[in-house]
């Protein structure tokens, strides 16, 4: 069983069995062991592909994408800075069965696009593994026949293109009828993957309860703070985002809740390893647009290495408007003057640089992935208030800041407010 404790830790492990595939799974005994170029690998990594550099940095030895775009730069960045790849190819979920998979020149022109791919790729040295759709959505539904025959001619044509490399796909956290379809549907799929956050704790009971169903090798895909369909909302319906610092926080927890004892444990990947736009621009960025490192990257570079990192972000208890909390729905005339201020601990604000930001809420598209509208922008030193106008037209708005030190590091903090016109 050593090998599920060198998630944890980095240890020296005896050499595979012959095999001359470059990547594959074994199954000795009840233990599933991930080899790659003839050795265990254990995943340790992180759902995003920008600043190779810094993850390998930290401890870090894979990375994955959802699609492939630029993935030959990808691949050979990644090469360069010794990370493995997962490589994301992009499937409409089943829910387009009816635009997509019933239109069979649009699937064949699928299939002929992931080939070339896959025969253009198979024999980079970066290339780890091949991960077909990402929560697709697998259902017994008649309707849904199209979409499973799809997925069944993609997965058969990688396996006898590529076979060095394992396919997985990817599910929202353990759906029991998309294993039990994925189980008598689905053409020998090497291994299933999870995307999964506030679920997490929970994980390992339903693998365990529900192993009759998937016995086999598993990756945890996507891991990290819980998600804006995961918290407390305002009466208008905003999701609260913590602290950078309350989420480092809870990276840590959550990262003791990962299954990594399970002997069909192939590893797990944290989200997001860059900057991303996800109902807000912080909520699962790990890092900002120059590769910052935020407190919860810290924290995965101690987990990873045993030590933290040699500046830690600046420590953030949270925000105030006008003296309120976010969950106190927080309401303001328009136009009318308001202050900010956080509360920082043991960390003076002199030395720090406050960006303070007024942001439109994105109430209309998928979860918030398209950028807000910005309504107001500053930057301040020497002072954890700020004083600004609230926006003159009625809504939903958010204030923002990310507190940076002299390093580099940052924290982050916003707080949902509506803005009622006056009459």
């Amino acid at each position: 069983m050593a090998l599920v404790f060198c998630f944890f830790t980095q240890c020296n492990t005896s050499p595979a069995p012959a095999d001359s595939r470059k990547v594959f799974i074994r199954k000795e005994g009840k233990q599933y062991t991930l080899y790659r170029e003839g050795q265990p690998f254990v995943i340790r990594g992180a759902a995003g592909y920008t600043h190779p550099g810094k993850l390998r940095a930290i401890g870090g030895n894979t990375i994955r994408t959802w699609d492939t775009t630029n993935i030959g730069a990808i691949l050979d960045e990644a090469q360069r800075h010794h990370l493995a790849v997962i490589v994301g190819l992009p499937m409409p979920g089943s829910d387009y069965t009816g635009y997509f998979y019933k239109d069979t020149a649009r699937v064949a022109a699928q299939y002929r696009a992931f080939s070339r791919t896959v025969q253009q790729y198979k024999d980079h040295p970066a290339l780890l593994m091949w991960c077909l759709g990402n929560e697709p959505g697998f259902s017994f539904k008649w309707r849904y026949r199209p979409f499973i025959k799809a997925f069944n001619d993609l997965l058969d044509m990688i396996h006898a293109t590529d076979p060095d490399h394992p396919v997985t796909t990817t599910m929202i956290n353990f759906s029991i009828w998309e294993a039990l379809c994925i189980k008598w549907k689905v053409h020998d799929l090497d291994l299933v993957s999870f995307n999964i956050f506030g679920q997490l704790p929970g994980l390992q009971r339903k693998l365990d309860k529900y192993a009759w169903l998937w016995n086999g090798p598993f990756l945890v895909s996507e891991w990290g703070t819980y998600g804006p369909w995961e918290v407390s909302r305002t009466a208008w319906g905003a999701p609260v985002e913590n602290t950078g610092t309350k989420k480092a926080e809870q990276y840590q927890q959550l990262y003791t809740q990962l299954p990594a004892r399970n002997p069909r444990f192939l590893g797990a990947l944290v989200f997001y390893w860059g900057q991303k736009q996800e109902l807000t621009p912080t909520w699962f960025s790990l890092l900002d647009e120059k590769g910052g490192m935020t407190a919860a990257a810290g924290v995965m570079q101690e987990l990873w290495t045993g030590h933290p990192p040699a500046h830690a972000a600046p420590p953030l208890k949270y925000m105030l408007l006008d003296g309120r909390g976010a969950m106190d729905n927080i309401i303001f005339p328009a136009n009318t003057a308001q202050t900010a201020e956080i509360l920082m601990e043991n960390a003076p604000a002199d030395s720090l640089a406050l960006h303070w930001e007024i942001w439109q809420e994105d109430w209309f598209s998928e979860l918030g992935k398209q950028q807000p509208v910005k309504v107001q922008d500053t930057l301040i030193t020497g002072s954890s208030q700020w004083t600004f106008t609230a926006p003159r037209q009625e809504g939903p708005y958010r204030v923002y800041v990310k507190v940076t030190d002299r390093q580099g590091s940052f924290s982050t903090a916003n707080t949902p407010f509506y803005v009622v016109e006056q009459e």
